[in-house]
């Protein structure tokens, strides 16, 4: 099973704040911003406190207040500060680190409550381009460092997940407008990455499509009865981990035998993965993307 981590590295707060390692210990030997903990042999670890308290550094830190002012502040002074940038400025960087706390210390409150004063600003669409797509992307950084657990990201994905079948609901009833196509949406073979196309899957409702999202690790032999049921299909999905390497050529060579050779159908592939297809024009109606946004652009 694995640990989860209520302790930091210095090098754990670099990866979580952007801060250099060498730039934070200047910090705190010089200002005295943050009370490391010491083991038997003198190393330093950081519990959750400091990593929050230096998230908010950073926070005003990046809104032009110099080191030496933010370390004379009182307790008080400096969370009313940092309260008052986040309600007169943008509150991106802000949500974003203040999610990063409410996955370390898994508090689901904290992450009901920043997702909300989000909404008071922001339509859902803009809170996950702003700020779930760049926590995301953070997150897969700090899994890969050993800064998070799995349990972290889990806990962080799921949240997610939940505000975007609840925004999905919305306009999954609402009858579609448009009717020259239907997108079906789905995950390759052992693919469990799934916020980026359940996302897409809520664009392209919003859009007035009629969308059939199939989720997760769907054999392509799985797809072949759509075709029977629709005149017109686009087919969406998204390489995160899978198809790897070795097989994603012959993969893409399998879709468009199984799926839209001589036909009106076609495919929209997008996820870091395919960095891994050598000849992305292959096919006329394989169609690669290097973001949701890109996808959404250019198809919607």
């Amino acid at each position: 099973m694995n640990n989860v981590k209520n302790v930091f590295s210095i090098k754990d707060l670099e990866n979580l704040s952007g801060i250099k390692a060498h730039t934070i210990r200047i910090w705190e030997k010089r200002y005295n911003v943050l009370e490391p903990m010491r083991s038997e042999t003198n190393i330093r670890f950081y519990d959750i406190k400091n990593l929050q308290k230096l998230l908010s550094i950073v926070l005003l830190h990046n809104y032009g207040y110099k080191i030496s002012k933010i370390s004379s502040l009182s307790h008080e002074e400096f969370n009313k500060l940092a309260n008052d940038i986040i309600s007169e400025k943008s509150a991106k960087n802000h949500a974003i680190s203040t999610f990063k706390v409410a996955m370390m210390n898994f508090d689901q409150t904290l992450f009901f409550n920043t997702y909300n004063k989000l909404l008071n600003e922001k339509t859902f669409k803009e809170v996950f381009y702003s700020v779930f797509i760049p926590l995301m992307q953070e997150l897969g950084f700090l899994w890969q460092t050993d800064t998070i657990s799995p349990a972290h990201e889990h806990f962080i994905t799921y949240l997610i997940k939940q505000k975007l079948l609840i925004n999905t609901e919305k306009v999954q009833i609402l009858t579609p407008t448009k009717e020259d196509k239907v997108f079906v949406l789905f995950l390759p073979s052992n693919e469990i990455h799934e916020l980026g196309i359940m996302y897409l899957n809520y664009e392209i409702l919003l859009n007035g499509y009629q969308t059939i999202y199939l989720g997760e690790s769907i054999p392509i032999d799985s797809l072949l009865d759509l075709k029977s049921a629709f005149e017109k299909i686009t087919f969406v999905s998204y390489f995160t981990v899978e198809p790897n390497q070795e097989i994603i050529e012959d993969y893409i060579d399998e879709m468009h035998e199984k799926l839209i050779k001589d036909s009106d159908n076609e495919i929209l592939i997008l996820g870091r993965m395919t960095a891994e297809i050598k000849d992305k024009n292959k096919y006329k109606n394989i169609h690669i993307f290097n973001s949701i946004e890109d996808l959404t652009s250019s198809c919607l």
